[in-house]
């Protein structure tokens, strides 16, 4: 008499030890990007409401609290600069700048930096883009090369990847093309390609001072129910010279991670955002879920689903497991 399926498949649950030899998906230190931030004219770090864990630096702390990540194990990282003086046009990118020139003078190549590259944490409105004359909607070419402007600002300081998250029609082309003009043509470009109109990034906007002082982001960011119209976004942005793409946010996309991977065989990449976080942070402060658990099993969900990378604010905390 043959033996119940079940048995056999228990077979291979029973220990640890069988159980880690045949596990089909692994989640390594080395595929996590840790966010930062840094403000200008703060008179020390602050905590970001919503973000357990996570500080709004200044220059001085960051230097501080990257090293400790280092000293930790994790050696990526995406900076979000936050400067005090904003202008609809004509950035001054200095500060940002100043900021990863600085990382990199301290641990140059011991650290991967990443620099996000949005104008809504410089312009007085908060969207991710100029406004046009009557001020009513974005401008989208006035936008592009401002965003060109700051990744070429970047680069030459330093960067050593640079992430546009604006959804801007045209920006990667533009972004190769200023890059390759100026000498940069080795800096790779991080597109997020597939961001979404979220209600997820709360906090984020809290850590990058960023909300929009009027409207919402509906109009350029993409509508949580297309997956069909993702994949177009992502192609155009391959064509353009995206070295990667990302799908933002993570958990509630799986299945567009999944799409992404099927789809295209350039690295791809999951931004595990703020509001993922913060659910997770204050149902384990409640006592409510296993916190450490519970962030493992969410991020191997995002790696199973297909990510090649995943940028995540438990980047520490999960290299604290050892």
């Amino acid at each position: 008499m043959s033996e119940p399926i079940a048995l056999t498949l228990r077979r291979l649950r029973q220990d640890e030890h069988v159980r880690a030899l045949t596990r089909e998906v692994h989640l390594r230190l080395d595929q996590l990007i840790q966010p930062c931030f840094v403000a200008e004219g703060t008179t020390g770090a602050e905590a970001v409401p919503g973000l357990t864990g996570v500080m709004q630096e200044t220059p001085a702390s960051l230097l501080r609290q990257t090293e400790a990540d280092l000293r930790a194990g994790v050696r990526a990282f995406l900076l979000f600069g936050v400067p005090r003086a904003r202008a609809a046009r004509q950035i001054d990118w200095s500060f940002t700048a100043g900021q990863i020139q600085a990382l990199k003078a301290r641990f140059g190549k011991d650290i991967w930096l990443a620099a996000d590259v949005c104008l809504c944490s410089s312009t007085p409105h908060g969207h991710c883009g100029v406004l046009n004359a009557e001020g009513d909607h974005l401008d989208n070419d006035a936008s592009v090369q401002e965003l060109s402007a700051a990744a070429l600002a970047y680069a030459q300081a330093g960067a050593d990847c640079v992430a546009p998250s604006d959804m801007m029609d045209g920006r990667v082309r533009a972004i190769r093309a200023r890059l390759d003009r100026e000498g940069f043509a080795e800096v790779p470009i991080l597109s997020y390609a597939a961001k979404f109109a979220s209600a997820f990034y709360g906090p984020f906007r809290d850590a990058a001072e960023s909300a929009p002082q009027f409207g919402d982001r509906r109009s350029y960011q993409m509508d949580p129910a297309n997956v069909r119209e993702a994949i177009r976004e992502m192609e155009l942005d391959i064509e353009e010279g995206a070295d990667m793409i990302m799908v933002k946010p993570a958990l509630s996309y799986l299945d567009v991670i999944r799409v992404a991977r099927e789809n295209f065989d350039l690295p791809v990449a999951a931004y595990n955002v703020s509001g993922e976080y913060s659910m997770v942070k204050a149902a384990s402060e409640r006592g409510w879920i296993d916190g450490p658990r519970v962030m493992n099993e969410i991020l191997t969900s995002i790696k199973r689903a297909g990510a090649d990378l995943i940028i995540t604010y438990h980047a520490v905390e999960f290299a604290s497991q050892g």
